[in-house]
């Protein structure tokens, strides 16, 4: 069976699509998500692919006219979780750009609509950085006992800011840090754990953005969980440009039985008998993930409940910064 695709705008992370093309996948068609959006960068890896699609104006004219199985959501973040809706009302699997609304009143509406067609339309949110190697390996150690009841997390998520497009520079557009960067943590802290939120309080910066307008580069979070479990998040935008990777992700949870940390792409576990290195699982594939969820092959990692979940409690998280209040969750 081919899975029809379109891509909507290429704002986002379109290249967990292209990292795992097949002959099932047959991409007819691309358009900008927002009038004047440059899609010019997806066109170019496309036709390095030897893909030629249909180029339309509007998304929902596409969507009308292709009747794709898959629509692939990832231009300027706000209007993500509007095209996520209308794919919802058409029928039409999603796989759309992190966060999946950039507001309490749309992800509210994202649920209704998913409520209608569960079981028969599937969507995932991009959490792409649960199937790094090293995030799957800390999965595995803590649902196999290795340390033992957590109690205490923490994690770090620091990006280099270098010249970003101009929609980042306004929260209405961009939607903010926190939900932007910081909802990966916020993800894998829920994922790992399995712990519900409880409550927030945060705060954020905008000094020394470089220019960026609203852009906030630096911000911290601390949640309140089940069972007493107290989790911290720091997200920055201030990673040197000497730096060998773009991004520096940590992770470090805390048990009663061992200490786990993910740091420099490596899983260090700290026990009573010493301190071990573990070698990484191999990496996933997200997009692959999801393919196989629609066509029946398998259970997509990331579920359309978790991506709501995840992006109201970003969302909570982003309004205790700015209301510099406890939220409750």
């Amino acid at each position: 069976m081919k899975v029809k695709v379109c891509i909507v705008g290429s704002s986002g992370h379109y290249g967990y699509v292209l990292d795992s093309l097949s002959e099932e996948v047959e991409i007819v068609a691309v358009s900008p998500g927002v009038p004047g959006e440059d899609i010019n960068s997806l066109l170019s890896k496309l036709r390095q692919a030897s893909i030629e699609p249909r180029i339309y104006e509007d998304h929902l004219q596409m969507l009308k006219t292709e009747k794709p199985d898959v629509v692939v959501i990832n231009t300027h973040f706000h209007m993500n979780g509007k095209i996520l809706q209308e794919a919802l009302q058409m029928g039409i699997h999603a796989f759309v750009e992190k966060p999946i609304a950039t507001n309490f009143e749309d992800l509210l509406q994202i649920q209704k609509l998913y409520t209608k067609v569960e079981g028969k339309v599937f969507f995932t949110a991009m959490f792409g950085l649960r199937y790094r190697p090293w995030f799957l390996t800390a999965k595995k150690l803590v649902e196999s006992g290795a340390i033992g009841e957590i109690r205490l997390i923490h994690a770090q998520k620091s990006y280099k800011l270098g010249q970003r497009p101009c929609f980042f520079k306004k929260r209405d557009t961009f939607g903010g840090t926190i939900v932007w960067v910081g909802i990966h943590a916020i993800d894998w802290i829920h994922w790992i754990s399995r712990l519900h939120y409880l409550s927030v309080y945060a705060l954020q910066s905008r000094i020394a953005n470089s220019g960026h307008g609203e852009l906030e580069v630096t911000g911290a979070c601390l949640f309140e969980l089940e069972h007493e479990v107290v989790a911290t998040l720091t997200v920055d935008y201030l990673r040197p440009q000497g730096a060998e990777t773009h991004d520096d992700d940590r992770l470090r949870l805390v048990g009663t039985k061992a200490v786990l940390e993910v740091i420099d792409r490596r899983v260090i576990l700290t026990d009573q008998t010493g301190t071990h290195l573990f070698e990484s699982q191999a990496q996933g594939c997200i997009f692959e993930d999801f393919l196989n969820q629609i066509l029946g092959k398998g259970k997509c990692m990331v579920t359309p409940e978790e991506s709501i979940y995840v992006t109201h409690v970003a969302l909570c998280a982003r309004e205790a910064a700015d209301t510099k209040r406890i939220v409750k969750i």
